[in-house]
């Protein structure tokens, strides 16, 4: 799964209505390459693969490529803060390394899942001349404040480099669109390798170790990476999965799964009832509920959440010191087989901004989640796995 930045959902019309304009000219550019490539002194060993909207190096031949066909990695630039780190200590850091620039933000699911895989390629490969640097780009207004990005790298026992990107600068400077995003540069520092979501580790992790080997040689080093590949449990992804469901009015364009008539009212308090004939994949709200750019709060004594989801896991990215929420599976109490890791004495308690795992069921299976909130409960998305 693939987070995207919003404001691209508006734009795939108008990039689909190009890319039919400039078939003609990708033909012709096309044939010119290949013309080129049949006059070529030397092979190169990779030539970029392009599936989806992931870029892979593939292995050709023995030779090494000339990296100036490959694009520099632009500077970091608009860093507010550093975790694990310095500016003079990363700057010497990453001289003459293989760098992974890794774009993420605490409260997605989808970067919280690549980060066992990241930590053990540091572990294993940082003596081998790789640095991971974590650059957090984040989704929401209170992913901005250093001090929570600092718990949650805490929390995950994240060691290496992290930059705060607050104001997505060094996302716009890599012409990102996606949490998460891998970009691994050699030690030269061009773009070697792209890939946005999860998945395809084996593929990533053999180019690092490619990588690594091409630097050991132009630097006449001794050492040759580990050729085994780390295995991580792959995250199951079913096509009838519900997507995910945001509460923020700024975040809906395109997206709309509110269900209510009443539906969104910028910068309002509105009374939502649920309405009769329950639409699957769609949430329902009942209460009063304070419509804001990146969230919804409830400010009635009681508030209902209702949702016909498919999915195995339900998370939600929510907030309220001190709020206890009551969940219900189908109409009924969660049974053991089906509570989240955030699931404890029969509720979920609610503190600091964060991403809570409430129902996690042993199988994909189509329900109706109901959640019972108090005042000061505060609900970003729902996100599910």
């Amino acid at each position: 799964m693939i987070k995207m930045r919003k404001e691209i959902k508006s734009a795939a019309i108008g990039a689909i209505i190009i890319a039919i304009s400039l078939v003609g000219i990708s033909v012709f550019l096309t044939s010119l390459d290949k013309t080129a490539q049949s006059t070529a002194n030397s092979i190169t060993p990779y030539k970029t693969g392009q599936v989806g909207n992931k870029t892979t190096l593939q292995e050709n031949s023995v030779a090494y490529p000339d990296e100036n066909n490959y694009p520099l990695a632009p500077d970091l630039v608009g860093i507010v803060d550093y975790i694990n780190t310095t500016p003079e200590e990363l700057k010497s850091e990453i001289k003459d390394k293989v760098v992974l620039y890794d774009f993420w933000t605490y409260s997605c699911i989808n970067c919280l899942r690549t980060l066992p895989i990241l930590k053990s390629w540091n572990e294993k490969y940082a003596d081998k001349g790789l640095v991971i640097i974590g650059v957090h780009s984040p989704e929401f207004e209170f992913e901005k404040d250093p001090n929570n990005v600092k718990m949650a790298a805490l929390k995950y026992g994240l060691t290496y480099p992290i930059v705060l990107d607050s104001d997505h600068m060094t996302w716009n400077a890599f012409s990102n669109r996606y949490w998460p995003a891998e970009y691994i540069t050699d030690d030269l520092g061009h773009i070697r390798h792209t890939h946005f979501g999860e998945g395809e580790y084996d593929q990533t992790e053999q180019i690092i170790q490619q990588l690594l080997d091409q630097r050991a040689k132009r630097l006449g080093l001794n050492m040759t990476a580990d050729q085994s590949l780390v295995k991580v449990e792959a995250q199951d992804f079913s096509l009838a999965q519900t997507p995910e469901l945001y509460f923020g009015y700024d975040f809906v364009d395109g997206r709309n799964y509110l269900g209510n008539p009443e539906g969104f009212q910028l910068d309002k308090t509105v009374s939502y009832t649920i309405p009769p004939g329950l639409q699957n994949d769609h949430f329902y709200l009942d209460g009063q509920w304070q419509n804001l750019p990146d969230n919804m709060k409830l400010v009635s004594d009681n508030g209902k959440i209702v949702l016909p989801y498919t999915a195995k896991d339900v998370h939600i990215v929510a907030s309220g010191p001190g709020t206890n929420l009551q969940i219900l599976l189908d109409g009924k109490d969660v049974q053991s087989q089906d509570i989240g890791q955030d699931f404890k004495n029969g509720t979920v308690s609610i503190s600091d901004h964060r991403l809570y795992n409430i129902i996690s069921s042993r199988e994909s299976g189509s329900h109706t989640l109901t959640i019972i909130a108090h005042p000061g409960f505060e609900i970003y998305t729902f996100t599910f796995g």
